[in-house]
């Protein structure tokens, strides 16, 4: 039990300093002086007591995914309310069961007091974790008026679904609004292996050297965040 325990603080540690953005050292502090180092960043970068209890909990949950799950099966027995049933679909999520989560996000759709955006987001994600393109589709169009919805990485996955579908004039239309400079650089890949797809050379390549000209200005924790992406559009340049 200590040993993950260790494991756990060890991981957790190293999401912080990812997620922070903390000085590269703190990444070999961590990693090479297991049990001391990670006990020296926990206490200098991320402890203090009004924290300690979420701390605690997502460190619980590390050590027992379903845990989390259980409990607000509990709560939800409990108290069936739109929040809660919200928060199991979302610990559903996070542990990787789309269709438990799937289930509970629909199920709130017949609240009709509360605002569905969130459900039909969290719904487009999920549908399309499981390749369900046409479930993409059904809620993407629901919302797709929304102003939280231009841009964002829902739209994206109703691009990709519409291509899959072979609705190609469509999903262009939806794949394009991600397009903008110096960022969404994941997205914008799969834009130009789109181009390319549909003989579309001459756009598939010029958004590919707007990538890799973008990329030479990058900063350090983003060349690493983005290696790979850098690297697929160096080589279909290659290629060309």
């Amino acid at each position: 039990m200590r040993y993950y325990l260790i494991i756990a603080i060890q991981g957790y540690c190293l999401y912080h300093i990812y997620k922070n953005r903390k000085p590269y050292y703190w990444y070999f502090v961590v990693f090479f002086v297991p049990v001391l180092g990670p006990i020296i960043y926990f206490l200098i970068n991320i402890y203090n007591k009004r924290d300690a209890e979420k701390i605690q909990s997502e460190l619980t949950s590390i050590i027992y995914p379903t845990k989390k799950i259980r409990d607000l099966e509990k709560k939800l027995e409990f108290s069936d309310t739109y929040s809660n049933r919200i928060e199991l679909a979302d610990a559903y999520v996070e542990n990787g069961d789309m269709p438990n989560a799937i289930v509970n996000y629909k199920h709130t759709l017949s609240d009709i007091d509360q605002n569905d955006l969130y459900a039909r987001q969290q719904l487009i994600l999920c549908y399309f974790q499981l390749k369900d393109y046409v479930g993409v589709v059904e809620h993407a169009e629901k919302i797709r008026n929304k102003s939280k919805f231009r841009g964002s990485k829902q739209q994206f996955c109703y691009g990709l679904a519409l291509k899959e579908l072979g609705k190609v004039e469509a999903a262009e239309i939806q794949l394009k609004q991600i397009d903008r400079p110096y960022s969404n650089y994941n997205e914008r890949l799969e834009l130009a292996k789109f181009y390319l797809e549909n003989n579309r050379n001459f756009e598939g390549v010029e958004l590919l050297k707007e990538i890799s000209s973008e990329s030479q200005h990058m900063t350090k924790p983003n060349r690493r965040v983005y290696r790979s992406t850098i690297n697929e559009v160096e080589r279909l340049l290659k290629s060309m």
